[in-house]
C-alpha cells in the first residue's frame, strides 16, 4: 500500500471510531490488531491454515492475490473475509500451491523506495512496443 493509501484508510476508519465515542484504548486496539493481522497475512510462511482458511484470509490466500501467474490476475481482494471473492467470483485458491512468483510481469514499476513513493504521482509516459 501506499503512504497516502494507508493515510486514507486509517482515517476513514479510526475519525469515525473517534467520532462514535470509541475510547482510546479501544482504537488503539484496532490498529494494533489490524497491522498485527496484516503481517500475518503478507508473512512468507509456507503453512496451510486449512480450517482457518474457510473463513479467514490467511498468507496463502493473500500471496495469490499477489501472484505472477496468470489465474492469480484479479483474484482474492479480500481484506478479512474469503466469502466475500467467492460471492464476487474473485475467490481463487488452490490445494497445496503456492504462486511461483509475486507481481505483474513487465510491468515498469521503478526500483527503490522513494522512486516507488512517487511513482503514482508521475505522469506515465507511453511504453515502448
Amino acid at each position: 500500500m501506499h503512504f497516502a493509501e494507508i493515510f486514507f484508510l486509517r482515517a476513514t476508519t479510526v475519525i469515525p471510531m473517534f467520532v462514535l465515542g470509541f475510547s482510546d484504548n479501544a482504537m488503539h486496539a484496532y490498529i494494533f490488531l489490524v497491522y498485527l493481522y496484516s503481517t500475518f497475512v503478507h508473512a512468507n510462511l509456507g503453512w496451510r491454515f486449512p480450517y482457518i482458511e474457510k473463513f479467514l484470509v490467511t498468507p496463502r490466500f493473500h500471496h495469490w492475490h499477489h501472484g505472477i501467474e496468470k489465474e492469480a490476475v484479479d483474484v482474492n481482494f479480500a481484506v478479512h473475509f474469503p466469502f466475500l471473492d467467492r460471492l464476487f467470483g474473485t475467490h481463487f485458491l488452490p490445494v497445496e500451491r503456492w504462486p511461483a512468483g509475486y507481481g505483474i510481469e513487465n510491468h515498469p514499476v521503478p526500483n527503490g523506495y522513494l522512486a516507488q513513493f512517487k511513482y503514482p504521482f508521475v505522469k506515465a509516459r507511453p511504453r515502448p512496443q
